[in-house]
C-alpha cells in the first residue's frame, strides 16, 4: 500500500544529511560530502568511527487507515524501529525478514517512523563478555572484533580481501501493506520420470477453510486450507527442462498461487538436481547430477558485489554473473561470510544457467551455541530456505564455510577441542534440522570443506573424499606444480592473488603511490604477506618486470598460470574430480586479491584465461615421466571426435610437428598423445572436431629459463559498428599478449599467444560511446626485458 523506500534523513551528533533507502549510511555520508571516498588511498582508517556510533534515520508518511502491517527485510543490523515514538520492532539479525502489526502505533494522517542503528562494536563486545566461555573469532585481517557475536556479514568487519567499515543501513524491503487473508509461504518440490515432471506445491496459511488456486504450465488445481496447508499436485507432461549453462536451455515457467486477493508467483525451472556422494575405492565421491547427467562444475566463489551494500544493484550484479557464463562457468558458490543474496540474484542465476552452491552465513569463526543464539539461527535458516528453495539454480545448501577447520585455529579451541566441537555440532545440527523441516528433501552438505557427514577430518590436505579447499600453493608458498600432487574429488576453493588492473589502481592511488611497498598499495592488500608472496613467486617463474605497470601485468599472468595449472590438471582427472570453483570471482572494492574480475567488472587476465581452460571441450598438458601427456576432456554431454596435433616451438616462433591423433571423448578424460620437446623449446597443441576447436601452449620450465626474443608487436585499428577491431602481429613468439584500453570495455580475448605470420584479430567493445580508445599492448618479453631489447 505504501513504499517507505526513498528519501529519509540521517542524524548523528546534531547533524542531518539525506539518506536514500534502500542504502547504507557510509555511502550516504560520502554522497553528502561529510566523508571522503572510503575506497581511495588510506581513507578507510579514518572512517572506523562510523561503526562505533549510533545513528538515527527518520521520515514522515501519511496513511488513511491504521490496520496496516510493516514489512521489512535486511535491516543492518542492530535496528530499533519506532512509529510515532512507539517501538514496534527490534532486530539484531540482518538475515531475517519481519512482518509487524502497526495498528497500535499508527494514526490516520501524518505519522513519523524512525530507525535507530545501534553501535555494533560495543554490542558485539558486550555479547562476547556475556558468553559462558570465550568464543574465538577470526582475527585474520578483521580489525573490528567479535563479529561472530552478531548476525551480520562477517566480511563487514574486514577480511583478507575486504575493507573494514561495518556499514549500517536497510538493503531490502521497507513498506506498509493491508492486513488480511494471505499465504504465508510456499513449499515446492519436484519429482521426475521420463516425459513427465510432477510439481507439488504446499501453500501455508492461517486462513483455515479458504480455497487456494494453483496454475503452472497450463495445469490448474484448487485446494482448501486444512491444518494450515493447501496442497496441489501439478503434473507437467513432456516438460521443457532447465539445464546449467553449457548443457542446454534455461526455460522458466510461472507458478501462480492465489488465496482471495493475495497472489504469489514463482518462476520455476523444471529439473532434477542431485548431489551424488558415493563411496568408491578412493574414498567418497562428490558430483552434481542434473536431469540424470553428471555435470562437471566449473565456476568461482561469489562474495558481495560491493563492500557498501547501498551500492549493490541488479544491473552490475548481472554483469558479473554474465561474465561468469561468458567464461564458460556453470556454478557460483555464495560464500558463507557474506550474505544471503536478494531474490533477484537467484532469478539472474536461473536465467543464466548458473548453479548455486549456497552456504549458510557462518564463516571461519567459532560461534555461540547457547539456546537463544541457536533459536535465532533456526529462524534465519527457515526464512531463507523458504524464500529461495524453489529456484532452479539452487544446487546444494551447505552448513558453513571452514568452521571445521576453525576448531584447530585458535589456542582456546586447541586446548579444549571437545567443548568447541560440541558447540559446532549443536550449531550444524540446528542448521540441518531447520533446513529439512522447512524444505523436506533439500540437498544438504554439512560444511565446506568437508570429508562428509559426521567426518571432522582435514579437508585442506585430504583429497580422497568430499569437497576440498586447497590453499597450499598460496598460503604455504608451494610451487604451481603442487596442484598436480593432489587429486580432489571436488575443489570448492583454491586461488592465487594478483594486483588489480591499472585502470582500477588509478581509482584509488596517485602515480606517486605506484609501488608495492607504498603505504597506499599496502592498505589495499589485506592478506598478510600477500605482496611479498606475489613478488617472491614472480622471482620463481619470471624475469622481474621493468616497472610498476608491468609488475601489475606479470602478477596477473602468474595468477592465471597458477589457476590454469590447477584447473587443467583436475579436469584431466575426470570423473575422479568433478568440480573446480576458483576463489574468487569478484571483488567488493578495489584491492589486491584472488578475484578474476576487478571491482566494477573489468576482466583480469585470469578471467580471459578461464574462458579457455573452462571451454566445454579442451585438452590439458600433464607432465609425466619422459615428457608430457595430452589429455582431452568433454563436458558437452555427447561424445565428440577430436584431432589433436602437437608441435615443438622455438623462441623465434618456428614450429615442428611432433605427433597427431584422432580420438573419441565422452564422459571421462582420454589420453591423446605422449610427446617430448627439446631443451629450450615449448609445446604447442591444437584440437578440432564436432564444431569444437582450441589451442594452447605449455612451457616445461619456468618462463625465466627461456631466452625470449623481442616480439616487436604491431597493431592496427578498424571501427566495426560501436566496437573496434584490433589486428595484432608479432615478429617472433609472443607470450601472454595483452591489450589495455584507456576506457572501460571488454576485449574478446587477452593473454594469448602470437606466432609470426599469424595475426590475431581482437574486438574491443566500449561500455559507453565516446572518443576512440587508445590501446596499450604488452607481452612477456617487453614486460621483463624492456621494449624490443
Amino acid at each position: 500500500m505504501l513504499n517507505l523506500a526513498g528519501d529519509w534523513v540521517l542524524s548523528h551528533d546534531g547533524r542531518d544529511i539525506p539518506f536514500a533507502l534502500p542504502g547504507d549510511g557510509i555511502d550516504a555520508l560520502h554522497k553528502a560530502g561529510v566523508i571522503p571516498d572510503p575506497y581511495f588511498g588510506r581513507n578507510e582508517y579514518g572512517l572506523r568511527w562510523i561503526s562505533n556510533s549510533t545513528w538515527v534515520a527518520r521520515r514522515s508518511f501519511t496513511v488513511p487507515r491504521t490496520d496496516l502491517v510493516l514489512v521489512a527485510s535486511m535491516l543492518d543490523t542492530l535496528v530499533s524501529v519506532a512509529v510515532n515514538g512507539v517501538t514496534v520492532l527490534t532486530s539484531d539479525n540482518m538475515f531475517l525478514s519481519h512482518r509487524v502489526d502497526l495498528s497500535g502505533a499508527l494514526r490516520v494522517g501524518e505519522n513519523e517512523i524512525t530507525l535507530t542503528f545501534g553501535n555494533v562494536v560495543e554490542e558485539a563486545a558486550r555479547r562476547q563478555a556475556a558468553q559462558r566461555y570465550f568464543v574465538p573469532f577470526s582475527a585474520n585481517n578483521t580489525p573490528i572484533h567479535n563479529g561472530n557475536m552478531l548476525r551480520k556479514p562477517s566480511c563487514d568487519f574486514g577480511w583478507d580481501w575486504n575493507i573494514a567499515l561495518a556499514p549500517f543501513g536497510v538493503y531490502g524491503d521497507l513498506y506498509l501493506e493491508e492486513a488480511g487473508p494471505r499465504i504465508d509461504h510456499l513449499v515446492i518440490s519436484q519429482a521426475h520420470e521420463p516425459g513427465k515432471a510432477t510439481v507439488t506445491v504446499e501453500a501455508r496459511s492461517e486462513e483455515e477453510g479458504a480455497e487456494v488456486s494453483f496454475a503452472l504450465c497450463g495445469v490448474h488445481a484448487r485446494a482448501v486450507v486444512r491444518k494450515g496447508v493447501a496442497r496441489a499436485v501439478l503434473p507437467v507432461e513432456n516438460p521443457a527442462l532447465w539445464w546449467p549453462a553449457g548443457q542446454g536451455a534455461q526455460p522458466l515457467h510461472e507458478l501462480v498461487v492465489k488465496l482471495g486477493a493475495h497472489r504469489l508467483t514463482r518462476r520455476i525451472g523444471l529439473r532434477q538436481m542431485e548431489l551424488v556422494t558415493e563411496k568408491d575405492a578412493v574414498g567418497l565421491g562428490f558430483k552434481f547430477r542434473v536431469n540424470g547427467r553428471d555435470v562437471f562444475a566449473k565456476g568461482a566463489n561469489w562474495i558481495p558485489q560491493d563492500a557498501l551494500s547501498g551500492r549493490i544493484n541488479a544491473e552490475d550484479t548481472r554483469g558479473l554473473l554474465q561474465s561468469a557464463v561468458d567464461a564458460n562457468m556453470n556454478m557460483i558458490r555464495v560464500w558463507g561470510g557474506g550474505r544471503y543474496e536478494p531474490t533477484w540474484f537467484y532469478d539472474l542465476c536461473d536465467e543464466l544457467g548458473l548453479m548455486v552452491w549456497q552456504d549458510f552465513m557462518f564463516s571461519c569463526h567459532i560461534y555461540p551455541a547457547d539456546d537463544a543464539f541457536l533459536s535465532g539461527v533456526a529462524e534465519e535458516v527457515r526464512q531463507n530456505a523458504l524464500r529461495l528453495h524453489h529456484h532452479a539454480c539452487l544446487a546444494v545448501w551447505c552448513g558453513d564455510n571452514e568452521l571445521i577447520g576453525a576448531l584447530t585455529w585458535f589456542p582456546e579451541t586447541r586446548a579444549n577441542r571437545d567443548q568447541y566441537l560440541v558447540g559446532y555440532d549443536r550449531l550444524n545440527r540446528t542448521i540441518e534440522q531447520a533446513l529439512k523441516a522447512a524444505v523436506p528433501g533439500a540437498v544438504w552438505w554439512p560444511s565446506s570443506p568437508s570429508p562428509g557427514p559426521m567426518d571432522f577430518g582435514d579437508a585442506w590436505h585430504d583429497d580422497s573424499k568430499g569437497d576440498m579447499h586447497f590453499w597450499s600453493v598460496w598460503h604455504e608458498g608451494r610451487d604451481f606444480d603442487h596442484y598436480r600432487d593432489v587429486s580432489p574429488r571436488f575443489c570448492s576453493e583454491f586461488g592465487f592473488q594478483s594486483y588489480p588492473s591499472m585502470a582500477t589502481i588509478r581509482k584509488f592511488a596517485d602515480p606517486k603511490d605506484w609501488n608495492i611497498a607504498a603505504p597506499v598499495m599496502e592498505s589495499h592488500q589485506k592478506n598478510a604477506g600477500g605482496n611479498a608472496r606475489i613478488a617472491e613467486t614472480m622471482f620463481r617463474y619470471f624475469r622481474f618486470p621493468v616497472d610498476f605497470e608491468n609488475f601489475v601485468y606479470v602478477s596477473q599472468v602468474q595468477q592465471g598460470l597458477a589457476i590454469k595449472t590447477a584447473v587443467t590438471h583436475w579436469r584431466s582427472l575426470r570423473p575422479h574430480c568433478m568440480g573446480t570453483l576458483i576463489w574468487q570471482l569478484n571483488d567488493t572494492w578495489p584491492v589486491c586479491s584472488w578475484a578474476s574480475l576487478d571491482h566494477g567488472g573489468n576482466w583480469k587476465l585470469l578471467h580471459h584465461m578461464a574462458k579457455d581452460f573452462f571451454a566445454p571441450v579442451s585438452v590439458s598438458a600433464v607432465p609425466v615421466v619422459g615428457g608430457v601427456e595430452l589429455r582431452a576432456v568433454n563436458d558437452t554431454g555427447a561424445p565428440v571426435t577430436l584431432t589433436v596435433v602437437a608441435h615443438a616451438v622455438r623462441m623465434d616462433g618456428q614450429r615442428r610437428e611432433l605427433a597427431r591423433a584422432t580420438i573419441e571423448v565422452a564422459g571421462q578424460a582420454v589420453p591423446a598423445l605422449h610427446v617430448a620437446v627439446e631443451d629450450g623449446e615449448m609445446l604447442a597443441f591444437t584440437w578440432e572436431g564436432a564444431g569444437e576447436a582450441g589451442e594452447d601452449l605449455f612451457a616445461p620450465k619456468p618462463f625465466k629459463a627461456y631466452d625470449l626474443l623481442p616480439a616487436k608487436l604491431a597493431h592496427s585499428i578498424k571501427k566495426a559498428g560501436q566496437a573496434f577491431e584490433i589486428t595484432v602481429e608479432a615478429q617472433s613468439l609472443a607470450l601472454f599478449v595483452s591489450l589495455e584500453a584507456d576506457q572501460p570495455g571488454r576485449f574478446s580475448d587477452n593473454a594469448f599467444t602470437l606466432f609470426p605470420g599469424q595475426p590475431a584479430r581482437i574486438t574491443f567493445t566500449p561500455d559507453h560511446l565516446g572518443p576512440e580508445p587508445r590501446f596499450t599492448l604488452r607481452d612477456l618479453h617487453s614486460a621483463t626485458y624492456g621494449k624490443d631489447i
